[in-house]
Order: C-alpha cells, then structure tokens, then sequence
C-alpha cells in the first residue's frame, strides 16, 4: 500500500517545477539556511513554492528518507531532488543551474 504522505510529496513536486522543503514560509522562513534558499532563488526570478515542514516530523521523516538526505531545506528542480544551496551554489556558479531551469521551464526552447 503507498504511504499517503509520500504520495503527498510526489504530488507536490509535480505540481510545482521548484518546491523547497523547509523550516517557515516564503514570506517568513523560520531557520537561516531556509532563508538563505529562499533568497538564492529570489535572486534567479523563476517561481518557486515553499513547503513548511517544521511542525509535520512525519513528513520530514518521509523527504529524508525518499532523498536520503538528512537535513532542511531540501530542493526539487523538475521534480527532481537537488540537495541545498550547499549543492545549488556550485551549479550557479558554473552556469548548470540556469541550464537546468532553462531547460525545466522553457523546454521547447531547449533543444
């Protein structure tokens, strides 16, 4: 039988093309590596959700395991999961990153 909450979390991530898994909100995040990703991707304008998972440890538990990463925040491109501004910076900063969104939100652009 499917976990209801990773069905949640499928569903999440196919909704929407970049949806950070953090501590508080877009407007008011509640932990300073949640801010520092929300303002990372403030700086790239593309759209982006903020999914609040401070108080739902049974969903923090099921993205940790799903990714087999440990900590928040934790970011899907594509509903692919990319890790932290630990991983995300790098990419910028050799141009992936905005390959990568190119490509996630302009396909038929990209050949």
């Amino acid at each position: 039988m499917a976990d209801p909450i990773e069905e949640e979390i499928k569903k999440e991530i196919s909704d929407d093309k970049i949806v950070i898994y953090g501590k508080g909100t877009k407007e008011r995040p509640m932990c300073g590596f949640t801010k520092e990703t929300v303002e990372f991707f403030d700086r790239h304008a593309y759209p982006y959700v903020v999914v609040d998972v401070l108080q739902n440890m049974p969903k923090r538990e099921t993205l940790s395991r799903m990714t087999n990463w440990p900590t928040l925040p934790k970011v899907f491109i594509g509903g692919q999961f990319y890790g932290d501004t630990d991983i995300l910076d790098p990419m910028a900063a050799n141009g992936e990153l905005a390959a990568l969104l190119k490509k996630v939100f302009e396909p038929t652009l990209v050949a």
